[in-house]
């Protein structure tokens, strides 16, 4: 009993720091995020709808990015740089690090659901005189807007996660701020479950908010092709 109330104390005393960590995982999810949907789709579009050189730049790009393990990008990012006399924070290069990453991995949703719409539906954009842009812009991705949810919310919880390696740069995320107090307070058990219940409610509340997201615009058996 003795040592429950112990480690609750530990928990409650830990709190401040730990939430502050947690800003820390938030900002850089947030930041990966946004910087991987937003050149993803850019990729994504080059690879559907761009030239052939195009096509064959982004197709190198995911496979070099997918092959290389986030650490070791990380470590690519942050000490590259320096050696042509720029310099990068460890906060900034986890951000581009994971978010080069990211972009790899969010080009193939946002082409996958480019490709999910139903072609009776461009085609028939293409019969009102839409254009190509205009077909893309007005029909394919209000639709595959609707598709990318749940892939996204599966990417969100890896980003969230993988977050925990910018402590290898020194950046005072969750995990970092968690091995602060474990050197002082010597007890790794109790901290560890604290920083494992933060990020379980991180995953699980903004994946269970995309779900309902997805079941308010979700439309059956409009703009997706089976088969």
């Amino acid at each position: 009993m003795i040592l429950l109330e112990a480690r609750i104390e530990l928990i409650r005393r830990s709190l401040p720091a730990l939430l502050g960590g947690t800003v820390i995982t938030i900002q850089l999810t947030v930041l990966i995020l946004l910087f991987g949907v937003f050149f993803g789709l850019i990729f994504a579009f080059g690879q559907v709808y761009g030239i052939k050189p195009i096509r064959w730049f982004v197709n190198v790009y995911e496979k070099i990015f997918r092959s290389i393990p986030e650490l070791v990008l990380l470590l690519l990012v942050f000490y590259g740089p320096p050696s042509l006399g720029i310099r990068i924070s460890p906060f900034n290069a986890a951000v581009l690090g994971l978010g080069l990453r990211a972009t790899a991995y969010m080009s193939q949703i946002f082409r996958g659901t480019f490709k999910s719409v139903g072609s009776d539906q461009i085609t028939a954009a293409y019969s009102l005189g839409m254009g190509k842009y205009k077909t893309f812009l007005f029909v394919i991705l209000p639709q595959a807007f609707r598709v990318f949810i749940p892939p996204f919310a599966n990417e969100y919880a890896i980003i969230l996660k993988d977050t925990s390696l910018a402590y290898a740069l020194g950046v005072a995320e969750l995990l970092r701020q968690g091995q602060y107090i474990i050197a002082v307070a010597y007890d790794p058990l109790t901290i560890f479950l604290a920083i494992a219940a933060i990020y379980f409610v991180l995953t699980f509340g903004v994946t269970r908010l995309l779900k309902v997201l997805e079941n308010k615009l979700k439309i059956p058996g409009i703009g997706v092709e089976i088969g």
